[in-house]
């Protein structure tokens, strides 16, 4: 039985790493074993509410073709959770290929095309599930280190996450991430 499961846990890990995906591109500019700094670069979003969970379900329609040019585009990571005026969003990166002009014009009108300007982040790690109490513990760390090490936090906190919901736990790559003055 051990064995069995040594080599499902195996072929999982194997099937998971073979899904790469782009991510947002960005330079880690100072790293400490608590955190890390980066900078990253515009970067091009869709954007949507997620109220009562239907955020990422409208996202996902827009990338496999539910867009006003019928187009698929390739899921890339991370999906990101913040909240803004007092109203939770979510959104999904687009692949770099895109521009504001060159990307399909979503046909539901809860999406929004978005640039986030180029930037530094505070950034910690954590595996696990990507629940609110893992969340919370995780900004407060953070939160924490921030305040002792005097960097000025600019924005709410940001909830990212990097794998597919059947990803094993201990195999999930999560993060909150705090845009900051430097």
């Amino acid at each position: 039985m051990k064995k069995i499961l040594i080599i499902l846990v195996s072929i999982l890990t194997l099937s998971f790493q073979a899904m790469a995906y782009e991510e947002a591109n960005y330079e880690v500019i100072k790293e400490n074993k608590e955190y890390e700094i980066r900078k990253y670069s515009d970067r091009l979003v869709i954007e949507t509410n997620s109220i009562k969970g239907n955020g990422f379900r409208k996202l996902f329609n827009y990338i496999s073709g539910n867009n006003q040019e019928k187009k698929e585009i390739k899921m890339t990571v991370p999906v990101t959770q913040e909240n803004k005026n007092g109203n939770m969003t979510m959104q999904f990166y687009l692949p770099s290929k895109f521009n504001k002009d060159n990307a399909p014009k979503p046909s539901n009108s809860e999406i929004k095309i978005l640039t986030i300007e180029s930037g530094y982040y505070a950034v910690i790690k954590y595996s696990g599930r990507s629940s609110d109490q893992n969340f919370l513990k995780n900004k407060e760390m953070l939160e924490k280190h921030l305040k002792r090490d005097n960097i000025k936090i600019l924005s709410p906190p940001i909830r990212a996450s990097y794998n597919s919901p059947f990803t094993l736990p201990m195999l999930k790559r999560n993060e909150v991430m705090y845009r900051i003055d430097l």
